[in-house]
């Protein structure tokens, strides 16, 4: 049986109060909302943390507000809440199917969006137990000094696996994040990294407070296509997430797609509108697409399933979302 170490549980009821605790305990301290991925890598001795401050009895940061300028999530907002919320599964079908894919139905419950935002890289060297890590000697991420997965690399590979976060990035979302030297807001596109030891901008003493989703353009449609072994509840193999703005004649104005559980962060491809705006989403126009996302995405060998048989499934991907798209 893996068990908890020992810490000391913090209730607070503001993010003030919730900043100040994790000042006070800097460095012993960190927050949780539903735990479902923190209390796991927890027993894993991932995290050895003495002080957890919880964030669910903040109200500021749960619920979901909608004005003109779009719709405002608190991060502490179950993923089921953002799932069956009827205001975003009709303005923003894509992050809604992301949320309802995180997991299954009970952990979707107890996650929260926020917490799928800032969700930790996973690995297979890395997402293992103490004993399992110990025999190996480590790695990168965790106590080491060695990348199992590209070897002689220098820098962590573990892969981003979130699939909320993947959903946010064509949409254009803004994070409102808190921390002891106040308030800040950044675009979700420039708030992930490339390490993945910690692959977030954001110190240990900042809180995810809300995400910001603008208001879609009138002719914008999303899809979102996530691929797993099982379909109940397994971590992506590969998400991505798809944008296109159409012109009011029915041409392409634009397309955005974002890729992820292949490196480190959501990557957003480029050049995809090269070629294709101007013109309707015929068959052709959506195997040019294909193309290009297959030749930009590089799975790596940090989930334990084939690089190039996911690499294989990116035109696949592509081709389901536009189906999606064009229905």
């Amino acid at each position: 049986m893996l068990r908890l170490h020992p810490y000391e549980y913090h209730r607070p009821r503001t993010v003030n109060e919730a900043i100040a605790l994790l000042a006070e305990h800097a460095g012993d301290a960190m927050p949780i909302a539903g735990g479902t991925d923190l209390v796991p890598n927890m027993k894993h001795r991932l995290f050895t943390p003495g002080h957890l401050v919880s964030l669910r009895g903040i109200e500021e940061m749960r619920g979901i507000g909608e004005d003109e300028a779009g719709f405002t999530i608190g991060a502490a907002t179950s993923l089921d809440h953002v799932a069956t919320d009827e205001a975003i599964r009709n303005a923003l079908p894509s992050l809604a199917r992301a949320c309802s894919l995180v997991s299954g139905p009970q952990l979707r419950r107890m996650g929260t969006l926020g917490g799928n935002v800032c969700l930790d890289t996973r690995c297979t060297y890395y997402n293992q137990t103490l004993f399992w890590r110990k025999a190996l000697g480590y790695c990168l991420k965790k106590d080491g000094t060695a990348c199992h997965v590209v070897k002689g690399g220098t820098r962590c590979v573990a892969a981003h696996s979130a699939d909320a976060a993947t959903a946010l990035l064509p949409l254009d979302a803004e994070l409102r994040i808190a921390g002891p030297e106040g308030e800040r807001t950044t675009p979700i596109g420039g708030f992930f990294t490339s390490d993945g030891v910690w692959n977030r901008r954001m110190s240990p003493g900042e809180l995810l407070v809300s995400i910001h989703v603008p208001r879609q353009r009138a002719g914008t449609r999303h899809s979102f296509q996530k691929l797993r072994a099982r379909d109940s509840i397994d971590f992506p193999m590969l998400n991505l997430a798809v944008r296109v703005d159409f012109e009011a004649d029915g041409v392409v104005a634009g397309v955005q797609m974002a890729a992820s559980a292949m490196g480190s962060y959501p990557r957003k491809l480029g050049k995809l509108d090269e070629g294709v705006a101007g013109a309707p989403l015929t068959e052709s126009v959506v195997e040019a697409l294909a193309r290009e996302a297959f030749r930009q995405c590089h799975p790596l060998t940090n989930i334990p399933v084939d690089a190039e048989w996911r690499r294989a499934m990116v035109p696949v991907l592509v081709r389901r979302a536009m189906v999606e798209i064009r229905a």
